[in-house]
Protein backbone atom coordinates (compact mmCIF):
# COMPACT_ATOMS: atom_id res chain seq x y z
CA UNK A 1 0.00 0.00 0.00
CA UNK A 2 2.96 2.68 -0.16
CA UNK A 3 2.12 4.07 -3.24
CA UNK A 4 -1.18 5.21 -2.53
CA UNK A 5 -0.01 6.09 0.91
CA UNK A 6 2.19 8.48 -0.18
CA UNK A 7 -0.18 9.83 -3.17
CA UNK A 8 -2.64 10.76 -0.53
CA UNK A 9 -0.72 12.57 1.61
CA UNK A 10 0.62 14.00 -1.78
CA UNK A 11 -2.85 15.72 -2.15
CA UNK A 12 -4.18 15.34 1.22
CA UNK A 13 -4.46 19.14 1.79
CA UNK A 14 -6.77 20.20 -1.50
CA UNK A 15 -8.75 23.11 -0.20
CA UNK A 16 -7.00 23.61 3.16
CA UNK A 17 -5.56 27.21 1.58
CA UNK A 18 -8.86 28.33 2.04
CA UNK A 19 -9.86 26.68 5.32
CA UNK A 20 -7.81 25.39 8.21
CA UNK A 21 -8.14 21.71 8.77
CA UNK A 22 -11.06 20.34 10.93
CA UNK A 23 -10.39 16.07 10.76
CA UNK A 24 -6.73 14.78 10.07
CA UNK A 25 -6.53 11.18 9.63
CA UNK A 26 -3.07 9.25 9.34
CA UNK A 27 -2.96 6.02 8.73
CA UNK A 28 -5.98 4.57 9.66
CA UNK A 29 -6.70 1.16 9.21
CA UNK A 30 -9.98 -0.59 10.42
CA UNK A 31 -11.19 -4.48 10.31
CA UNK A 32 -13.69 -6.12 11.03
CA UNK A 33 -13.48 -9.86 12.98
CA UNK A 34 -10.14 -10.01 11.20
CA UNK A 35 -11.58 -9.05 7.42
CA UNK A 36 -9.54 -5.73 6.65
CA UNK A 37 -12.13 -2.82 5.43
CA UNK A 38 -9.65 -0.31 5.40
CA UNK A 39 -5.84 0.28 4.48
CA UNK A 40 -3.49 3.19 5.89
CA UNK A 41 -6.12 6.66 5.03
CA UNK A 42 -4.59 9.58 5.18
CA UNK A 43 -6.48 12.26 4.72
CA UNK A 44 -6.71 16.01 5.53
CA UNK A 45 -10.64 17.34 5.56
CA UNK A 46 -10.40 21.31 5.28
CA UNK A 47 -13.44 23.17 7.94
CA UNK A 48 -16.27 25.30 6.52
CA UNK A 49 -16.36 22.85 3.45
CA UNK A 50 -17.87 19.87 1.67
CA UNK A 51 -15.68 16.88 1.52
CA UNK A 52 -17.27 14.12 -0.87
CA UNK A 53 -16.08 10.14 -0.55
CA UNK A 54 -17.02 8.44 -3.72
CA UNK A 55 -16.61 4.83 -4.62
CA UNK A 56 -18.22 1.62 -5.44
CA UNK A 57 -20.54 -0.29 -2.80
CA UNK A 58 -18.13 -1.78 0.09
CA UNK A 59 -15.18 0.11 -0.20
CA UNK A 60 -14.67 1.67 2.62
CA UNK A 61 -16.40 4.83 2.52
CA UNK A 62 -18.57 4.26 5.06
CA UNK A 63 -16.57 2.21 7.06
CA UNK A 64 -14.33 5.67 7.61
CA UNK A 65 -17.65 7.47 8.18
CA UNK A 66 -18.39 5.58 11.06
CA UNK A 67 -14.70 6.28 12.23
CA UNK A 68 -14.94 9.78 13.19
CA UNK A 69 -18.23 9.66 15.42
CA UNK A 70 -16.78 6.14 16.81
CA UNK A 71 -19.82 3.95 15.66
CA UNK A 72 -17.64 1.18 14.79
CA UNK A 73 -17.58 0.83 18.92
CA UNK A 74 -21.01 -0.56 18.48
CA UNK A 75 -20.20 -3.30 15.38
CA UNK A 76 -18.85 -6.29 17.74
CA UNK A 77 -15.11 -7.40 16.30
CA UNK A 78 -14.04 -3.99 15.01
CA UNK A 79 -10.55 -3.18 15.44
CA UNK A 80 -9.57 0.69 14.39
CA UNK A 81 -5.79 1.69 14.53
CA UNK A 82 -4.15 4.95 13.30
CA UNK A 83 -4.67 8.64 14.23
CA UNK A 84 -7.72 10.26 14.05
CA UNK A 85 -7.95 13.91 14.99
CA UNK A 86 -10.65 16.60 14.71
CA UNK A 87 -9.76 20.09 16.11
CA UNK A 88 -6.63 18.41 16.94
CA UNK A 89 -8.24 16.16 19.51
CA UNK A 90 -7.85 12.64 19.22
CA UNK A 91 -11.22 10.87 18.43
CA UNK A 92 -9.70 7.44 20.06
CA UNK A 93 -8.45 8.76 23.03
CA UNK A 94 -9.98 7.09 25.87
CA UNK A 95 -10.75 10.02 27.63
CA UNK A 96 -12.88 10.98 24.87
CA UNK A 97 -16.58 10.46 26.04
CA UNK A 98 -18.21 8.75 22.87
CA UNK A 99 -21.52 10.46 23.53
CA UNK A 100 -20.02 13.95 23.74
CA UNK A 101 -18.31 13.31 20.69
CA UNK A 102 -21.37 12.08 18.57
CA UNK A 103 -23.15 15.23 19.46
CA UNK A 104 -19.76 17.27 17.99
CA UNK A 105 -19.92 15.34 15.14
CA UNK A 106 -23.70 14.91 13.80
CA UNK A 107 -24.80 12.25 11.48
CA UNK A 108 -27.11 11.55 9.00
CA UNK A 109 -28.37 8.69 8.01
CA UNK A 110 -29.16 7.24 4.30
CA UNK A 111 -33.00 6.70 5.53
CA UNK A 112 -34.47 9.21 7.51
CA UNK A 113 -35.07 8.67 10.59
CA UNK A 114 -36.75 10.97 13.33
CA UNK A 115 -37.16 9.79 16.70
CA UNK A 116 -41.06 8.75 17.34
CA UNK A 117 -41.76 11.99 19.07
CA UNK A 118 -43.19 15.44 18.09
CA UNK A 119 -41.10 17.65 15.25
CA UNK A 120 -40.46 20.00 18.40
CA UNK A 121 -39.23 17.60 20.31
CA UNK A 122 -37.03 15.83 17.93
CA UNK A 123 -35.18 18.98 17.34
CA UNK A 124 -35.10 19.50 21.25
CA UNK A 125 -34.16 16.23 22.24
CA UNK A 126 -30.09 16.51 21.57
CA UNK A 127 -30.58 20.19 23.74
CA UNK A 128 -32.19 19.14 26.41
CA UNK A 129 -30.05 16.03 27.36
CA UNK A 130 -26.61 18.21 26.50
CA UNK A 131 -27.87 20.95 29.08
CA UNK A 132 -27.96 23.69 26.39
CA UNK A 133 -31.00 25.33 27.42
CA UNK A 134 -31.68 26.65 30.75
CA UNK A 135 -34.96 27.99 29.88
CA UNK A 136 -37.82 27.53 27.78
CA UNK A 137 -38.16 30.04 25.99
CA UNK A 138 -34.12 29.25 25.00
CA UNK A 139 -35.09 25.62 24.15
CA UNK A 140 -37.73 27.67 22.07
CA UNK A 141 -34.88 29.76 20.03
CA UNK A 142 -32.69 27.00 19.48
CA UNK A 143 -35.65 24.64 17.76
CA UNK A 144 -37.15 27.50 15.84
CA UNK A 145 -32.99 28.47 14.79
CA UNK A 146 -32.32 24.64 13.96
CA UNK A 147 -35.29 24.62 11.62
CA UNK A 148 -34.77 27.59 9.90
CA UNK A 149 -30.95 26.62 9.21
CA UNK A 150 -32.71 23.12 7.93
CA UNK A 151 -34.73 24.95 5.52
CA UNK A 152 -38.17 23.56 7.24
CA UNK A 153 -39.54 26.34 9.69
CA UNK A 154 -41.64 27.91 7.16
CA UNK A 155 -43.18 24.11 6.45
CA UNK A 156 -43.82 23.27 9.84
CA UNK A 157 -44.24 26.08 12.47
CA UNK A 158 -48.06 25.51 12.66
CA UNK A 159 -47.54 22.12 13.49
CA UNK A 160 -44.33 22.16 15.78
CA UNK A 161 -46.42 19.13 18.09
CA UNK A 162 -47.51 16.74 15.05
CA UNK A 163 -45.12 13.37 14.50
CA UNK A 164 -41.85 13.85 12.84
CA UNK A 165 -43.26 10.44 11.06
CA UNK A 166 -46.16 12.70 9.44
CA UNK A 167 -43.77 14.55 7.31
CA UNK A 168 -42.71 13.68 3.60
CA UNK A 169 -39.52 11.86 2.94
CA UNK A 170 -37.54 14.95 2.37
CA UNK A 171 -38.70 16.98 5.00
CA UNK A 172 -37.81 14.24 7.86
CA UNK A 173 -34.52 14.55 6.31
CA UNK A 174 -34.40 18.12 6.61
CA UNK A 175 -35.86 17.49 10.12
CA UNK A 176 -33.05 15.23 10.83
CA UNK A 177 -30.20 17.43 10.22
CA UNK A 178 -31.91 20.11 12.36
CA UNK A 179 -31.99 17.45 14.95
CA UNK A 180 -28.42 17.54 14.17
CA UNK A 181 -27.52 20.90 13.94
CA UNK A 182 -29.18 21.81 17.19
CA UNK A 183 -26.90 20.77 19.28
CA UNK A 184 -24.03 22.97 17.65
CA UNK A 185 -21.45 20.31 15.73
CA UNK A 186 -18.51 20.71 14.57
CA UNK A 187 -18.98 18.39 11.58
CA UNK A 188 -21.90 16.89 9.76
CA UNK A 189 -21.04 13.45 8.27
CA UNK A 190 -24.26 12.72 5.87
CA UNK A 191 -24.22 8.77 4.39
CA UNK A 192 -26.21 8.86 1.41
CA UNK A 193 -28.80 11.10 2.35
CA UNK A 194 -30.42 11.60 -0.65
CA UNK A 195 -30.62 7.78 -1.90
CA UNK A 196 -34.00 7.74 -0.69
CA UNK A 197 -35.58 10.62 -1.56
CA UNK A 198 -36.72 12.12 -4.94
CA UNK A 199 -35.33 14.69 -7.50
CA UNK A 200 -37.14 17.57 -5.49
CA UNK A 201 -36.42 16.60 -2.26
CA UNK A 202 -32.90 15.81 -3.08
CA UNK A 203 -32.65 19.44 -4.70
CA UNK A 204 -33.94 20.69 -1.18
CA UNK A 205 -31.10 18.70 0.76
CA UNK A 206 -28.49 19.50 -1.79
CA UNK A 207 -29.17 23.47 -1.41
CA UNK A 208 -29.58 23.23 2.66
CA UNK A 209 -25.85 21.08 2.36
CA UNK A 210 -24.33 24.35 0.50
CA UNK A 211 -25.94 27.30 3.06
CA UNK A 212 -24.86 25.01 6.06
CA UNK A 213 -21.19 24.44 4.84
CA UNK A 214 -20.71 28.04 5.70
CA UNK A 215 -20.63 27.33 9.37
CA UNK A 216 -19.74 23.66 9.44
CA UNK A 217 -17.63 20.92 8.55
CA UNK A 218 -19.18 18.34 6.07
CA UNK A 219 -18.60 14.85 4.88
CA UNK A 220 -20.95 13.62 2.32
CA UNK A 221 -20.96 9.76 0.76
CA UNK A 222 -22.58 9.26 -2.03
CA UNK A 223 -22.65 7.08 -5.13
CA UNK A 224 -24.33 9.83 -7.35
CA UNK A 225 -21.09 11.30 -8.81
CA UNK A 226 -23.30 14.20 -10.00
CA UNK A 227 -24.26 14.68 -6.43
CA UNK A 228 -20.17 14.88 -5.34
CA UNK A 229 -19.62 17.26 -8.06
CA UNK A 230 -22.77 19.85 -7.74
CA UNK A 231 -22.39 20.26 -3.65
CA UNK A 232 -18.80 19.48 -3.29
CA UNK A 233 -15.43 21.20 -2.83
CA UNK A 234 -12.96 18.36 -2.52
CA UNK A 235 -13.64 14.46 -3.65
CA UNK A 236 -12.04 11.15 -1.80
CA UNK A 237 -12.16 8.65 -4.38
CA UNK A 238 -12.13 5.08 -1.91
CA UNK A 239 -11.60 1.31 -3.69
CA UNK A 240 -11.51 -2.03 -2.21
CA UNK A 241 -10.56 0.01 1.03
CA UNK A 242 -7.91 1.94 -0.13
CA UNK A 243 -8.11 5.80 -0.20
CA UNK A 244 -7.17 6.30 -4.34
CA UNK A 245 -7.00 9.56 -4.75
CA UNK A 246 -7.94 13.25 -3.13
CA UNK A 247 -8.25 16.41 -4.17
CA UNK A 248 -10.53 19.34 -5.59
CA UNK A 249 -14.05 18.28 -6.85
CA UNK A 250 -12.66 19.76 -10.36
CA UNK A 251 -9.74 17.77 -10.29
CA UNK A 252 -10.87 14.86 -9.83
CA UNK A 253 -13.70 14.91 -11.88
CA UNK A 254 -11.68 16.80 -14.87
CA UNK A 255 -8.00 15.54 -14.44
CA UNK A 256 -7.75 12.64 -12.37
CA UNK A 257 -4.60 11.14 -11.36
CA UNK A 258 -5.32 7.36 -11.18
CA UNK A 259 -6.29 5.55 -13.43
CA UNK A 260 -8.41 3.82 -11.21
CA UNK A 261 -10.45 6.83 -10.93
CA UNK A 262 -10.76 7.12 -14.29
CA UNK A 263 -12.24 4.61 -14.66
CA UNK A 264 -14.85 4.82 -12.23
CA UNK A 265 -15.76 8.45 -12.98
CA UNK A 266 -16.15 7.44 -16.91
CA UNK A 267 -18.64 4.19 -15.44
CA UNK A 268 -16.13 1.73 -16.40
CA UNK A 269 -16.69 -0.18 -13.38
CA UNK A 270 -18.83 0.48 -10.01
Amino acid sequence: MPDNQSHSDSIAGAGEAEQPVKVQARDVCVSYSGKQALNHVSIDVPDRSVTAFIGPSGCGKSTFLRCLNRMNDTIEGARVTGSLKIDGLEVNDKSVDPVVLRANVGMVFQKPNPFPKSIYDNVAYGPRIHGLALSKDELDAIVEDSLRKAGLWDEVADRLNHPGTSLSGGQQQRLVIARAIAVNPEVILMDEPCSALDPIATAKIEELIDELRENYCIIIVTHSMQQAARVSQQTAFFHMGNLVEYGTTEDIFTNPRDPRTQDYITGRFG
